[in-house]
């Protein structure tokens, strides 16, 4: 059910044509008349073959409007019409300030790009800026003229976006605000001050809270600290969404965290990325359903996002423990300087325990591919695996690893090998999972060639329709877009999205359900998808029979908690 206030008590009627006939003898004119396609209403019904109008930002009518005229008019019989997607893990923070067309994602369908997972682009002080520029390349190189999280999402807006953006307030971010990268609780005062940050952040639009909590700084934080956090999201209608403690030996107790968290708190919570890391873990799948089905069963809105993909991604960090990143990632560097420091390291990421989420032993440094540096030196070795770069160095893969993030200046970003495709397609199917691609949305071009993704950055939602419903029968069409749509924008508690219907922005996607695809591969990954055809965002074509048209309509999709709300929860 939705979380949003406004929403409640809201009559919903599917496929009601409104203004299909005038007074007058003269027709209805429309911006944009989609002819005979099947339309999907995005809450899951059964489709209906019928004609979508679009005037200004919105859906205006969906029905028989044989005498209406439009300035454009588009036959798409044979293709599905459904509501835009919602990609609930965007890492694209960067990446749009660099290109706002967000080719890779437009291409698949994506309306609605969402950040936040643990750090977020503001509130941002002086050390948040050399956090935030400190890990990306040096061919990034913009100023971070913006001091809140608003601010920030009205930065992409003002340089032009194609998508809508939203964000999360970073639990990370508010830590290293008024903690630093240290590893203690905050006093009673620090704890006041962290929760004003995301009182702040709420009030200017933020959905809820987001966590990172296998990452230092964030790892540090002790659930009462997060409990904190939360109540002040939800104070404002927000959630918590989070990266939780553990995916692998300690993934149960993790869960259990999350549903407290949502307990105390009252506020609806998401686990990101839903998976068991680890051959040994696989089979804990069937505990985590039923935990959340339990807490969902009680009344607590809990739900979970996934990629559609065996391998995770993140960087060297995840395999090295979080006591010697202490400090930040000059004081993490300096450290592994010292040989003893070094070799207690090594010990730690090559002992089994259930203190920290040790990724090295989860995936093995065989199943382990790099594929982002920062020093363009390094680049050379992308694609390839920690064991075979070990190899050629002459040393064990836990030093390789060590010297890799010293000599690239960064965490280095790797591909970790450590699902089981099984499970990937049992959580494709749970009804309360969404989606979300957990990358930057790129495009085959400049300096994006410049790194490999994770091929889910161009293929996390064509895989959902492609492989998932049509070729394997996971799930009907109809239960996937709704997991791609109203869902997600009914967990956020959006108004007026993710659903096709008169009033409702004017989000819509047209593509041919015998040709969606995915087509990156690890090896090949700057691949887009094919089969979607038309893509608009708030009724502006930004796909138009497969192409890009370079127009970049995205607005900031705001929370509940907005105070600049007037009647809707973004600003136009």
């Amino acid at each position: 059910m939705p979380r949003n206030p406004f929403l409640v008590g809201l009559v919903v009627v599917s496929f009601v044509c409104v203004a299909c006939s005038s007074p007058s003898s003269e027709p209805t004119a429309y911006d944009t008349i989609l002819r005979g396609g099947t339309v999907h209403d995005g809450r899951g019904g059964p489709p209906v073959v019928a004609d979508v109008a679009l005037s200004g930002d919105r859906i205006v009518a969906i029905g028989d409007l044989g005498d209406a005229t439009a300035s454009r008019e588009i036959e798409v019989a044979g293709r599905v019409v459904a509501p835009g997607f919602v990609n609930m893990l965007s890492w694209s923070t960067d990446s749009l300030v660099i290109d706002g067309r967000s080719q890779s994602e437009i291409r698949q369908g994506v309306t609605l790009e969402v950040f936040g997972e643990g750090i977020s682009y503001g509130p941002v002080d002086d050390d948040m800026r050399r956090f935030l520029t400190g890990q990306r390349p040096p061919e990034i190189d913009y100023d971070i003229a913006w001091e809140t999280l608003g601010g920030y999402l009205e930065h992409l807006v003002a340089r032009g976006v194609s998508p809508n953006v939203a964000s999360f307030v970073g639990a990370t971010t508010v830590r290293i605000h008024v903690l630093g990268f240290d590893d203690r609780e905050p006093t009673d005062e620090e704890l006041d001050a962290m929760r004003a940050l995301v009182r702040e952040a709420m009030e200017e639009g933020a959905l809820g809270v987001g966590s990172s909590l296998i990452y230092a700084p964030a790892f540090y934080a002790q659930t009462p600290e997060l409990v904190a956090l939360v109540e002040e999201a939800a104070a404002h209608g927000g959630g918590y969404i989070s990266h939780i403690r553990s995916e692998g030996g300690r993934l149960l107790e993790s869960i259990d965290e999350l549903i407290t968290i949502a307990r105390e708190t009252g506020a609806w919570a998401e686990i990101y990325h839903l998976k068991a890391a680890g051959r040994s873990n696989w089979n804990k799948l069937d505990q985590v359903i039923e935990r959340v089905e339990a807490a969902r069963a009680e009344g607590l809105s809990i739900t979970a996002d996934i990629y559609t993909y065996p391998a995770a991604a993140t960087g060297l960090d995840a395999a090295m423990p979080p006591w010697v990143q202490e400090g930040g990632f000059e004081t993490w560097t300096a450290r592994l300087g010292d040989p003893q420091i070094r070799a207690r390291v090594a010990r730690d990421m090559t002992t089994p325990t259930d203190a920290w989420e040790n990724l090295f032993l989860e995936a093995g440094p065989e199943n382990m591919l790099l594929v982002s540096f920062r020093n363009p030196e390094l680049r050379h070795l992308s694609g390839r695996t920690l064991a075979d770069v070990a190899a050629e160095r002459g040393v064990a893969p836990e030093q390789a690893a060590m010297d890799l993030v010293v000599e690239d200046g960064s965490r280095v970003g790797a591909v970790y090998f450590v699902m089981s495709e099984e499970n990937v397609r049992r959580k494709v199917a749970l009804p309360w999972v969404s989606f979300g691609s957990d990358e930057a949305s790129q495009a085959p071009e400049g300096l994006f060639l410049e790194f490999m993704p994770h091929p889910r950055a161009y293929g996390t939602f064509a895989r959902v329709l492609g492989r998932y419903v049509r070729d394997e029968g996971v799930m009907p069409l109809e239960e996937a877009i709704r997991k791609l749509s109203w869902l997600p924008a009914s967990t956020l508690g959006l108004v007026d999205r993710g659903a096709l219907e008169p009033g409702y922005y004017g989000d819509v996607v047209v593509f041919d359900p015998a040709a969606i695809a995915d087509h990156a591969t690890f090896d090949d990954p700057h691949r887009y998808a094919t089969g979607m055809e038309w893509v608009f965002v708030n009724g502006v074509a930004v796909l138009a029979d497969g192409e890009h048209t370079g127009a970049t309509p995205g607005r900031v999709v705001r929370g509940p908690g907005w105070t600049g709300w007037s009647g809707s929860a973004e600003e136009e």
